[in-house]
């Protein structure tokens, strides 16, 4: 994998680039739709690539290997040969998972025994194991077992937390180099910042990251409870000593907003399951703010929901229309809300791409920030 950096903004630390994998080319800054089990829930692929005009998509180590299992996987030449796309993937290492689990799990210097969600069966994933499933998985960019600590641990837990997801990042490193890509195409690991909401250890997380040399760096255990500020503060710390060069990847955020602001700090990858998880709900994101599509002043308002255009005309409908699906729990409903919301991220990524090619990045996204805080 190789990372090209285009352009910058010179009123803060926003970039945009390119990132070249063997299954295709990702502009940054990107958003990565959540595809969790293989699949971005209520979308279909031509819908990812036509109307989201989708980049990369995400799946997840855990979910994978619990069902429908590394050998089904394996047997059909990975995910891209299992369901058919043919763009990047990245996987998520399940760390988010163990942390998730804190009820049906036991953490140890091994790794990490918990029991299956799906029928209760015991499993261990260890650092090395955690490697020899995503090669099997074979996403162009995998993820180091790591363990998220809640936001309210006390600074004991943080740090010890810290330096075993470090050790284990060691033996990730080692699996890794003694492996191979089972597909015939290369994978990438990223290594995972942690150090909670503590300044000193993110930092000394961030140094002992940046120090292992992957090919990109990830930022973790952030937005899982604590206040935005310290998001963001968290995130400007690390990204002043993760290297310029390689790409950074915040985990798990978020709102538009959040994107934004995160772009501005020096960010050049997301995922979160809100456009999809809300849109569900009927939640729908567009350029001049948010809609609660329940809401019954959009009842008989025949106007589209995407009124900027954003996707291709015959993927949209009325607001009244995507109300009266949502009120009435029709499956097209979250399908439309979730389409909406994705295309609507995406495109999001687009714009500060290109306001950062031209120099204009930081006025548009103080103005785009008013706007997307709106509740319509």
């Amino acid at each position: 994998m190789k990372f090209y950096i285009e352009s910058t903004d010179s009123q803060s630390n926003a970039r945009s680039g390119t990132l070249h994998t063997d299954h295709g080319l990702i502009q940054t800054p990107i958003f990565m739709p959540v595809g969790t089990a293989g699949t971005v829930k209520a979308l279909h692929f031509i819908d990812l690539k036509e109307a989201v005009k989708a980049e990369i998509i995400l799946g997840n180590t855990y979910h994978l290997y619990t069902r429908p299992g590394i050998e089904v996987i394996e047997q059909a030449g990975g995910l891209h040969g299992f369901n058919g796309w043919d763009k990047p993937i990245l996987t998520d290492s399940g760390g988010y998972q163990v942390y998730s689990l804190a009820d049906s799990r036991k953490l140890s210097e091994a790794g990490v025994t918990f029991r299956s969600h799906i029928d209760g069966s015991r499993h261990t994933f260890t650092p090395e194991s955690v490697i020899d499933i995503q090669r099997s998985i074979g996403a162009d960019i995998i993820m180091a077992f790591d363990e998220c600590p809640p936001f309210q641990a006390s600074r004991e837990y943080v740090d010890n937390s810290m330096q075993l997801t470090h050790r284990w990042l060691n033996r990730c490193i080692a699996r890794f180099e003694e492996t191979s890509p089972k597909y015939g195409f290369s994978q990438s690991l990223f290594p995972i910042v942690q150090g909670g909401a503590y300044r000193d250890l993110r930092a000394k997380s961030a140094e002992t990251i940046a120090a292992a040399g992957g090919d990109g760096n990830a930022i973790g255990g952030l937005s899982v409870g604590e206040p935005e500020e310290v998001m963001y503060e968290m995130t400007s710390l690390v990204c002043s000593i993760l290297p310029a060069d390689k790409p950074r990847y915040l985990m798990g955020v978020g709102t538009p907003v959040n994107l934004l602001q995160s772009i501005a700090l020096g960010i050049d990858m997301f995922d979160c399951v809100m456009p999809t998880r809300n849109g569900r709900n009927g939640m729908v994101f567009t350029p001049m703010g948010v809609m609660n599509m329940k809401n019954e002043k959009w009842r008989r308002d025949f106007s589209p929901v995407d009124e900027e255009g954003i996707m291709p005309a015959n993927r949209t409908c009325s607001k009244a229309f995507l109300r009266h699906l949502i009120i009435s729990g029709e499956m097209l409903g979250a399908m439309l809300a979730s389409l909406h919301n994705l295309a609507f991220y995406l495109w999001l990524m687009r714009q500060a791409r290109e306001k950062i090619a031209s120099g204009k990045f930081s006025p548009w996204k103080d103005q785009m920030i008013k706007q997307l805080s709106r509740r319509l």
